[in-house]
C-alpha cells in the first residue's frame, strides 16, 4: 500500500513531465490497474513493452525526486501544518481556562512552528 501510495505523489509532482504515451500506459498500470496484457493490447505493443515503460517511468521519478526533493519536501511541510494544528487546537483549549502560561507557551510553539514552514517553502 505504501509503494501505491509513494507512486502515486511522484505522478503527481512529476507526471507533467512525462510523455503522453508513457503518462497513459503508467496511468493504465498504476491508476487502472490493467495487467500488462491489457496495457500491450491497448497500444499495440508487447507485453514486455509495457513493462519496460512502467519500469522506466518509476525509475524517471524516482530520479526526478532524488534531485529535486519535492515530496519529501511536501510530506515535511504536511507534518508541520499537523503540529501546528495541534499547537492551535491547544491555545484554543486555554482560552476556555483561561490558563495564560500555557497559551503564550502554545503561541510560541506556533509561531516557531510556522517558520519552519516557512523556511521549508
Amino acid at each position: 500500500m505504501e509503494r501505491i501510495v509513494k507512486q502515486n505523489l511522484l505522478y503527481d509532482f512529476y507526471g507533467e513531465l512525462l510523455t503522453e504515451h508513457q503518462k497513459r500506459i503508467y496511468e493504465d498500470a498504476i491508476f487502472d490497474d490493467l495487467s500488462l496484457s491489457e496495457i500491450a493490447e491497448s497500444y499495440g505493443i508487447t507485453r514486455q513493452g509495457a513493462h519496460d515503460v512502467i519500469r522506466r517511468v518509476d525509475k524517471m521519478l524516482e530520479n526526478y525526486e532524488s534531485k529535486l526533493h519535492l515530496v519529501e519536501r511536501f510530506g515535511t511541510l504536511r507534518e508541520y501544518a499537523e503540529e501546528l494544528k495541534q499547537v492551535l487546537s491547544v491555545c484554543s483549549a486555554c482560552q476556555e481556562t483561561d490558563d495564560a502560561e500555557k497559551k503564550q507557551n502554545a503561541l510560541q510553539e506556533a509561531l516557531a512552528l510556522t517558520e519552519r514552514i516557512i523556511d521549508g517553502i
